[in-house]
């Protein structure tokens, strides 16, 4: 059993004849023999885990190819991204719960099997009401697939350094999938047609699918619990609430009586969610897996992370092709180098220093690394060229996203009991989702509000010769990085105050920093 110490961290577990009966705490149990196909087991998780993220990005520069062949509107176009995000990000702690009450195998397997049907699905799409119902279906597997795949990560691999290679190289794909999935998409689109960004997850899932039976074992979790309804229809409703509101910001304005009540349903909900999970019999989020100081303080990096980095795709894929004049291929080979840094900086330098340094500082570091990256990309002008401009801010930017993202999977899910391992996988992919979501709409929209504003007071002022749309475009995207700069900052510091322990020896016991 554990020992406390002031501040609430946990001393290494010591031996003990007694069994402890707590339905919160797991019995203490020998260190289980590791499993001998576990580097399998990381290739077809990793597989899974890359068409998810892949999914996140791959339409975008497929999606006015898209628009022109289904004969969408403007207005209609944001439900290709917001229907698969609005599902994805809705769903997740549903998802979680259920990969521990029916298992995390068979829920990968099902989540994998409806990704694949969902993706040829949409791109069969005849018309757009089948292309985003198509998105929303694979954001709902996708919900069911994303937190069994960290949760069987987070069992297979239990000694630390093996752990610590093993979330390199997931972290690594968490954050370089999204710049993988414009190169992609730009390929598909260029050189075939924008249906191929859905059809291309039908190998990957096949493959997946294939590897999953032989590779992948489950140590159970909880056998024989309730699924907890109430709870499900309260979180799921207000994460939805929220992110329909915010995705609605941009187009209706912030003052919006439709948005307005989204946004207060959305924090009804979930507060009315926070009560009931303090009251449930089998609750849908055990609140005990985020009142952990170190995991709420990793959870809290994680969301201020991606709020911070998700706005460079959608404003630098604008600059590339809009202001420097990019074909699609070549802007998504532009993302190279952000892929590559978050690559290295999470397998080579993270996954080195994770077992020897504290989680804390590669966090940090981290944070202040891309923040840098970010001040780099501020400072562009409409002449600006990408070798000397743009690629040592991407080269920044990949190398600090790949020293955070490796640690904070880590330790969001070190110490979580075995029955809770896949709704605490879920917890942070939820925080990651709804961070990539805010993070769009809000830079987005203090991107546009910067370029009206300089347009206004530029386009007919003689002195300074009038400003053009690319000229007002690029200053809007100055101010939004300004401002991910300090978002970034801010998680550098909370990971410095929160995260104050170790890296634990074997999954489930943290030594105090």
């Amino acid at each position: 059993m554990s020992k406390k110490r002031r501040g609430g961290e946990s001393l290494p577990s010591t031996p003990s004849t007694a069994t402890d009966r707590s339905p919160n705490r797991e019995v203490p149990t020998a260190t289980p023999t590791p499993d001998p196909k576990r580097w399998w087991a990381l290739a077809v998780i990793a597989l899974a885990q890359l068409m998810v993220i892949l999914d996140g990005t791959i339409v975008n520069i497929a999606l006015p190819s898209a628009q022109r062949a289904l004969g969408m509107s403007d207005a209609d176009r944001q439900w290709v991204i917001t229907a698969y995000t609005l599902a994805f990000g809705g769903l997740l702690l549903l998802g979680g719960r259920i990969a521990d009450l029916v298992g995390r195998r068979r829920t990968f397997v099902i989540g994998l099997a409806g990704f694949a049907a969902a993706s040829a699905l949409g791109g069969a799409a005849a018309g757009p009401g089948m292309l985003f119902a198509a998105r929303a279906l694979q954001g709902a597997f996708a919900a069911v697939l994303a937190p069994s795949a960290l949760s069987l990560l987070t069992t297979t691999f239990t000694d630390s350094k093996e752990r610590a290679r093993a979330f390199g190289v997931y972290g690594a794909l968490a954050g370089g999938g999204s710049a993988v999935g414009l190169i992609v998409g730009g390929l598909l689109t260029e050189y075939l047609n924008w249906r191929w960004s859905l059809y291309v997850n039908v190998p990957i899932a096949l493959a997946a699918l294939l590897g999953a039976p032989a590779f992948l074992r489950d140590r159970s979790g909880r056998r024989g619990g309730h699924l907890d309804v109430p709870g499900a229809l309260l979180g799921c409703g207000g994460l939805v609430a929220l992110v329909y509101g915010f995705s609605e910001a941009e187009p209706r304005g912030w003052t919006s009586p439709s948005v307005l009540t989204l946004l207060l349903a959305g924090v009804i909900l979930l507060a009315a969610f926070v009560w009931w999970q303090s009251r449930a019999a089998s609750p849908l989020l055990p609140l005990r897996i985020v009142k952990d100081r170190v995991r709420a303080g990793s959870l809290a990096t994680m969301g201020l992370a991606t709020v911070g980095m998700f706005g460079v795709f959608l404003f630098l894929t604008y600059y590339l092709q809009v202001v420097l004049g990019y074909p699609p291929v070549r802007t998504g080979l532009a993302f190279v180098p952000i892929s590559a840094g978050i690559v290295i900086g999470a397998t080579q330098i993270a996954a080195r220093l994770l077992p020897r340094a504290a989680p804390r500082t590669l966090m940090s570091s981290g944070m202040v690394l891309a923040a840098a990256g970010m001040v780099l990309l501020s400072s562009l002008t409409v002449h600006a060229q990408y070798v000397p401009h743009v690629l040592p801010a991407l080269l920044l930017l990949g190398l600090g996203m790949g020293l955070t993202f490796m640690p904070v999977y880590a330790m969001a899910t070190a110490g979580v009991p075995a029955q809770d391992a896949g709704v605490a996988s879920a917890v942070l992919n939820t925080v990651q989702q709804m961070g990539a979501s805010l993070g769009t709409v809000l830079l987005n929209t203090i991107a546009t509000g910067a370029a009206s504003r300089y347009l206004h007071s530029h386009l007919h002022d003689p002195a300074h010769g009038g400003a053009t749309l690319n000229e007002g475009m690029v200053h809007g995207f100055s101010v939004a990085y300004c401002c991910s700069a300090g978002v970034l900052l801010l998680a550098a510091l909370v990971a410095g105050l929160t995260v104050r322990r170790k890296t634990p020896k074997r999954a489930g016991n943290a030594a105090p920093a």
